[in-house]
This record gives C-alpha cells, sequence and structure tokens, in this order.
C-alpha cells in the first residue's frame, strides 16, 4: 500500500470494500486496471486504454468533486487486506441531468460480490444522503455481468438509453422504489 493511500481516510466503508478519494500517485494503479483487455472488454473493445487516455481520465476524476460536490470516482481497496480492486463513481451520467451508479473491477476482484456490494451502498447514499429521487446504471448491451450486478443492486431493466452518445442498456431505481 502507498505511503499516503495508507494514511487517507476512507470516504464510505462497507463489510469488504473502503472507497476514499483518488491522489495523483495512484496513476499506475488505475493505469493496470484501464490496461487490462478483460477489464476494457465493453468500454474499448477490449483494447488497452493509451497513457494519454488515462491520463486524461485521471486529472478528470480528481477535478470532479470539486465541480460536484458528492459525486465523484472513488479508489477502492478490500478492508481486509489492503489490496486496490478498482473503482465505484457516482456522478452524472454523461450530458445528462440523470446520476448514475458505476464500477469498474481489477479482473481479480470479478465474481466475489465487491461490485454489488459497492453499487449497492452507493445507491443507499444517494438515497439517505443526497435525497435523490432516482439513481440510474448504464450497460453496454452484452454485458449481462453488469447487467445483474445492478439488478442486485436493486435497480430495475428500464429497456434502452442514449447515454455517452450510446444507445445503452438502461437500469433504474427511483426513491419510491426503494422504499419498498
Amino acid at each position: 500500500m502507498k505511503a499516503n493511500a495508507a494514511r487517507a481516510k476512507p470516504w464510505l466503508e462497507t463489510l469488504r470494500i473502503e472507497m476514499r478519494a483518488f491522489h495523483p500517485d495512484d496513476f499506475d494503479d488505475f493505469f493496470a486496471l484501464d490496461s487490462d483487455p478483460r477489464v476494457m472488454k465493453y468500454f474499448t473493445g477490449g483494447k488497452p486504454a493509451p497513457r494519454a487516455a488515462v491520463e486524461g481520465a485521471m486529472r478528470r476524476v480528481l477535478r470532479y468533486p470539486a465541480l460536484y460536490p458528492d459525486l465523484g470516482t472513488w479508489y477502492a481497496t478490500r478492508r481486509d487486506t489492503g489490496e486496490f480492486i478498482g473503482w465505484f463513481c457516482f456522478k452524472y451520467a454523461g450530458r445528462s441531468p440523470d446520476i448514475e451508479v458505476g464500477y469498474r473491477l481489477m479482473h481479480r476482484a470479478w465474481g466475489q460480490g465487491f461490485a454489488t456490494e459497492g453499487a449497492t451502498a452507493l445507491a443507499r447514499f444517494g438515497f439517505d444522503d443526497l435525497g435523490l429521487n432516482r439513481i440510474i446504471g448504464v450497460t453496454h448491451k452484452d454485458n449481462v455481468a453488469s447487467q445483474r450486478v445492478l439488478m442486485k443492486a436493486g435497480l430495475r431493466d428500464r429497456g434502452w438509453g442514449h447515454y455517452y452518445d450510446k444507445r445503452m442498456r438502461l437500469f433504474a431505481i427511483t426513491r419510491d422504489e426503494d422504499a419498498q
């Protein structure tokens, strides 16, 4: 674990995950995540992200919370080992007014329930702390694993939506549905 990462206070904790703000020195982990063709399958067709693209993404991640308080992308680690597992986000979905829950996990963290656990915690935060009325998640049409995660986190399949200049599978939950 990096020195200042060890000192960083978690922003949100679940049973098995700690989420904290990203720091510039987290770049190597971010780059490793976006360099894995398995992770990038539905984002870039499996092509590792070029270093310059990851540098740009990191700048946006670091800047986002100042622009939109209580929203952002958080560096996620396992609470038991401190191992980096990926990131979770709660942010505007592209140019839309919708708030999206999202995640990108290292391949070694897949299939262990981390995505569902983190997405569920962020949805709770959105309703309980931010008072949101609706939360969405979007996926590539073929990303069945992420679709299952969103449904396990309480979001319902709403068909199709247009986000990030693409036609995407849309999942959503409203405050009223959450209370049921």
